[in-house]
């Protein structure tokens, strides 16, 4: 017998158990000794979502009335397309037809009011696209109107030369491109048949500068001085008409060629629906329009035309 088996016979069976098995739990590792996190998968809760900031939809409108006047008029709509599209519009104005089409060329703005023209050079230069255009008295035209003071003996452009003409815009079709095209019917151009020139930038500011004899005559939007004499009656004892043209396709709202289809037929379906809602309705008065609809681009051809003879980029 080993001395080793001496040494285990000192020990009884039970109790070499017990030994045994202490010496076995001393050996576990220590994560071993923890107790673990107990998980009940019954027990379910949803994620948080993590906050999101929502982009605004930007509106942009050109100078077509007075920088304060185009805020008056649209910003009650951009309101009302947030409301209905449940996402805010930031109303965005330039002073030029050229910064806001330049805004749709880079993609800075989703959609935009400007003039025929505008649209005519930006569909030719970068695609630009016809989303829906206003309807007025029933009608999709407007006339490019001439006008002077009340004491002019002026009974058409031609009675104006040597005269101070305003113009509204260099890309204005009513306010600078068809008055260009009827002195282009004389022979003419602007800075050989006019004594001075000068642009006001906007259609109500060159309504005034006649009205007020800063100048001797000026071609206007017929909607804007519609608007203006229904405002301020006592326009009619200060100006005269004396040439109305033949009618062109109403400046129309206008979006990029890379519009996302979905925003697009968004922006559409909330200004054709308009006429559905008391609140649309007031909007659409206080504007001046009976209703938006779709256009497309053979309403702009007789413009187009002009302007290719005119000059599309007049300087």
């Amino acid at each position: 017998m080993t001395i080793s088996q001496k040494y285990y016979l000192k020990f009884p069976a039970p109790l070499l158990l017990l030994l045994l098995l202490a010496m076995l739990a001393g050996c576990r590792p220590a994560y071993a000794q923890e107790t673990l996190p107990f998980i009940d998968l019954s027990r379910r809760e949803p994620l948080s979502a993590a906050p999101s900031k929502v982009i605004p939809l930007r509106m942009a409108v050109a100078a077509i009335i007075s920088p304060q006047g185009t805020a008056e008029s649209y910003a009650e709509l951009a309101n009302y397309i947030s409301k209905k599209l449940g996402r805010p519009v930031e109303l965005v104005q330039r002073l030029t037809y050229a910064e806001v089409n330049k805004l749709i060329a880079d993609n800075s703005v989703d959609f935009a009011f400007v003039c025929t023209s505008a649209y005519i050079i930006g569909s030719d230069d970068f695609g630009m696209q016809l989303l829906v255009a206003p309807q007025v008295e029933a009608q999709t035209v407007y006339y490019s109107v001439l006008i002077v003071p009340a004491d002019s003996a002026a009974t058409s452009i031609a009675d104006l030369k040597g005269a101070t003409f305003a113009f509204t815009d260099p890309l204005s079709f009513s306010g600078r491109t068809y008055p260009t095209y009827l002195l282009k019917q004389l022979g003419a151009t602007p800075e050989s048949f006019f004594g001075d020139t000068f642009f006001t930038y906007s259609h109500d500011k060159a309504i005034e500068a006649v009205a007020e004899h800063v100048a001797d005559g000026a071609a206007v939007d017929s909607l804007v001085l519609r608007y203006a004499l229904e405002n301020d009656p006592t326009l009619e004892d200060k100006i005269n008409v004396i040439y109305t043209s033949p009618p062109f396709g109403i400046p129309p709202v206008v979006v990029s060629p890379n519009q996302s289809p979905y925003l697009k037929s968004l922006l559409r379906n909330t200004l054709l629906e308009m006429t559905t809602n008391a609140e649309g309705l007031r909007i659409l008065n206080q504007l001046g329009f009976d209703k938006f609809i779709i256009l497309n681009d053979d309403a702009y051809a007789s413009a187009r035309k002009i302007i290719a003879e005119t000059g599309a980029y007049l300087k």
